[in-house]
């Protein structure tokens, strides 16, 4: 056996997908597609003074948990990381990771996590997707913890009409594009987005029923059809233009929305502030039911859909700004307040800003946990309680995992 080969065993999944095992010297080895108790021949890939990084040769003893993943290009693709675990079983381990962060960054000793909501659809539940392009002009994924980019002929991750449509579509390969999305709408129209770095966008045509815009380096060009797609949600519609972000799982997201909306239980008086709102998917249906909602946006996209989405309501205003240079200069004093930041989390400035503006309730919803455990201790340090936090799995057969979590000041 090469020195840079070992034997491990596996001791506990953990978050971002890997299997945890411990070398003699004790430093932690992570394994991406090795699962918790199995014995594994890894080759070692990235040895650091504290951690080590190993890929599977072997698995010498498999887990009684492992099952046959359904596609042929997982532990290739980067795309999914728990194909080898029963549906039940990914919710089990994504429950435990919640905890485990909780615990670990929020300084918790038993986090209040909820059972996980899990997604009603399994497979084929996303209505977008992103591809790379390969140098042969083919969809490709990013092999994970590598930049080398591997072709795919099927994946079982998008809704059935982006799955026939996305198959079909082959691009030449000096076109000087860089990724490629397809994205469906609720009524079944698809849009491609197509990225690179030229203002101008590549000759392209095709003949299928789609619409296709070109996100370059300066405007936006339609090149046919439409430039955005509808989404439906609790029976409301959504404009959802080509740069703008929606939720990947439709059914999920409504689960989502009706959470939210109950956990808050609006009074009818409240001033409602919807930081990173995006194209007003909470903003929407909490309007109908405050006195005031103010969204904060910085993607000018979204900030066009919210408008349009939210035409109808005389008590909505948005703001176009990254939300840590706004939301100190806003005279507003919230009663409620709900944050859905990237997976980076929030900003200091914005922890600090709400803090001194002290809504009554915060809703956080994250798809990040980590972040999400760092942010919340500094909020349960600034006067807050933990009232609740509930997982909801918006993406299966991947280690990523929605959560929302119910604070209240402590003085009410």
């Amino acid at each position: 056996m090469m020195k840079s080969e070992i034997e491990l065993t596996m001791q506990a999944l953990v978050y971002g997908g890997d299997a945890m095992g411990r070398m003699e010297d004790g430093r932690a080895v992570f394994v991406p597609f090795a699962l918790n108790g199995e014995l594994v021949r890894i080759r070692l890939t990235e040895e650091k003074p504290r951690y080590c990084r190993g890929e599977i040769i072997e698995v010498l003893r498999p887990s009684m948990d492992r099952i046959q993943p359904r596609c042929r290009h997982f532990s290739m693709c980067g795309g999914c990381h728990y194909q080898h675990l029963s549906y039940e079983k990914q919710l089990e381990v994504k429950t435990a990771v919640v905890v485990e962060q909780f615990k670990r960054l929020a300084g918790m000793e038993k986090p209040p996590v909820n059972p996980i909501v899990p997604s009603p659809n399994a497979w084929n539940y996303r209505n977008a997707v992103q591809f790379h392009l390969s140098p042969t002009g083919k969809m490709a994924f990013q092999r994970a913890s590598s930049h080398e980019l591997v072709e795919v002929d099927e994946c079982f991750l998008p809704e059935n009409g982006l799955d026939e449509v996305w198959r079909k579509v082959e691009i030449d390969p000096q076109s000087g594009l860089e990724r490629v999305e397809f994205r469906q709408g609720s009524d079944g129209e698809i849009l491609l987005n197509l990225e690179g770095d030229d203002a101008v966008p590549p000759e392209m045509e095709t003949d299928l029923p789609i619409s296709m815009v070109y996100l370059g380096s300066e405007k936006p060009y339609v090149m046919s059809g439409e430039e955005s797609v509808v989404m439906e949600v609790k029976n409301r519609l959504f404009r959802c233009s080509a740069g703008s972000f929606f939720q990947v799982n439709l059914p999920q997201a409504e689960n989502l929305v009706n959470h939210v909306l109950q956990k808050l239980g609006f009074k009818g008086d409240e001033t409602l502030l919807d930081v990173y709102c995006g194209v007003g998917l909470f903003s929407a249906f909490a309007a109908p039911n405050v006195s005031r909602c103010i969204g904060i946006e910085l993607s000018p996209w979204a900030v066009n859909d919210f408008a349009a989405n939210l035409d109808e309501f005389d008590n909505v205003e948005i703001y176009q700004a990254a939300v840590e240079d706004v939301l100190p200069q806003l005279p507003v004093e919230p009663d409620v307040a709900i944050i859905d930041p990237p997976r980076s989390g929030l900003h200091p400035r914005v922890v600090d800003t709400l803090l001194d503006k002290k809504p009554e309730k915060i809703v956080y919803v994250s798809c990040d946990p980590a972040t999400l455990a760092r942010d919340v201790r500094r909020l349960l340090e600034g006067g807050y309680n933990l009232e609740e936090i509930q997982p909801f799995d918006m993406f299966p057969q991947t280690y990523h995992v929605e959560t929302v979590v119910l604070m209240s000041r402590k003085d009410k």
